[in-house]
């Protein structure tokens, strides 16, 4: 029953993770961030190996699917502090976020919850083919609507990675106590029993 649970909770988690995940690439996308794009793309890999190694009792794609959850970790824990500028990072680096292909921004940047947009004419501070806007009034900035889409990463990585370590050890136990000779350990191999042989009588009446 255990090992059902442990499994059943794996699957649950994995799904909100692929849900999260989708929904974190399809805004992604909307910005041109490439480089959550890429990370966003190799965590729905590993997790949909995550769920297929646990339906298919494969302890070893739950292993790599743990060791997935720690850097995944780490990327969204560098998110995090990169849109809250710690230390000396900085939203003004555009290669961090899109290979330096496109400026960055955030999709919530200007479609934030009550965000209103307003387009600055004539600027000469914009690059060419680009425009400067004002955004006002939002009820969160898109800061941390990032922020805590990354903490939502972090939170389901956290159980992912406990049920994950669980469940392969469980799937490992299970293989470590089988006998590939004679079935499992607790029976043992038994040599086919001889049967008796009847030597048949004709009968008279």
């Amino acid at each position: 029953m255990g090992k059902c649970n442990g499994r059943c909770a794996l699957v649950v988690i994995c799904g909100l993770q692929l849900v999260a995940a989708l929904e974190r690439q399809i805004f992604d996308f909307l910005g041109y961030q490439w480089a959550p794009i890429l990370a966003n793309f190799i965590h729905i890999m590993a997790v949909i190996m995550a769920i297929f190694g646990t339906i298919q009792y494969r302890s070893h794609h739950l292993i790599m699917y743990a060791v997935w959850l720690v850097l995944w970790v780490g990327w969204n824990s560098f998110i995090i502090c990169f849109y809250l500028e710690v230390g000396h990072l900085s939203q003004d680096r555009d290669f961090l976020m899109t290979f330096n292909t496109s400026l960055h921004r955030s999709w919530w940047m200007e479609n934030g919850p009550g965000c209103l947009v307003t387009p600055v004419l004539n600027s000469n501070l914009a690059p060419d083919d680009h425009h400067v806007i004002t955004v006002s009034g939002c009820l969160l900035d898109y800061q941390y609507i990032e922020v805590l889409s990354s903490a939502l990463q972090v939170f389901l990585s956290l159980f992912g990675f406990v049920y994950a370590c669980y469940v392969s050890k469980v799937f490992l136990d299970d293989e470590d106590s089988f006998d590939f000779i004679g079935g499992f350990d607790s029976y043992g191999y038994q040599p086919p029993q001889k049967t008796s042989h009847l030597q048949l009588q004709p009968l008279y009446t």
